[in-house]
């Protein structure tokens, strides 16, 4: 037998059905508005935590292009985080944090390419920029994920602004592939 607190997160999770069987758009929507919400509460937890990231890997680079690059991210990233609170005040919602396992796990494993290889070697820097890489992507596919629901659910303000920082994600993976060739 399902516990209490399965059946109401089940309840919770599925849309109701109307008597001919179709799930209400009310339902739909709504669902969507809270998968929405937790995604901006995610990824806003996330561009948080590479604040802190973000130096450890600057500070681990040889390259000095490679340290621009980062210190560069650093700033357009203080800007993403303002922009997120933007999308939470359109929504009509604090903004809130929500951890992000899979930016935990790509920055644990950032962590560990600086401990496993040499200081002031280029491996050190490819490894870092696979690093960066991987989170970018994952940024990459948040970003438009969310800009996407955002246009669906009418929030074309939000999407605009979702856009902007998809953008400036997919900008900072092409420089990290630019520093890659010149390693």
């Amino acid at each position: 037998m399902a516990s209490t607190a399965t059946k109401k997160t089940a309840s919770k999770a599925a849309p109701k059905k109307t008597s001919t069987g179709k799930q209400s758009q009310v339902s739909e929507s709504s669902l969507l508005l809270e998968l929405f919400t937790d995604g901006i509460k995610d990824i806003y937890w996330a561009e948080k935590h590479l604040l802190k990231g973000i130096p450890k890997m600057q500070k681990a680079a040889t390259s000095e292009e490679l340290k621009n690059a980062f210190a560069e991210h650093l700033e357009v990233t203080r800007n993403q985080i303002t922009r997120l609170e933007q999308v939470f005040e359109i929504l009509g919602k604090k903004a809130q944090a929500k951890k992000c396992d899979a930016m935990d796990g790509l920055s644990k494993e950032g962590d560990s390419i600086i401990e496993s290889t040499p200081k002031g070697t280029s491996t050190r820097d490819v490894g870092l920029i696979l690093a960066a890489q991987k989170i970018e992507h994952y940024e990459i596919a948040t970003y438009g994920t969310l800009k996407t629901f955002a246009s669906i659910l009418g929030h074309t303000d939000a999407a605009d602004i979702l856009e902007e920082i998809l953008d400036e994600e997919k900008a900072a993976d092409v420089k990290l592939s630019e520093v890659a060739s010149e390693i």
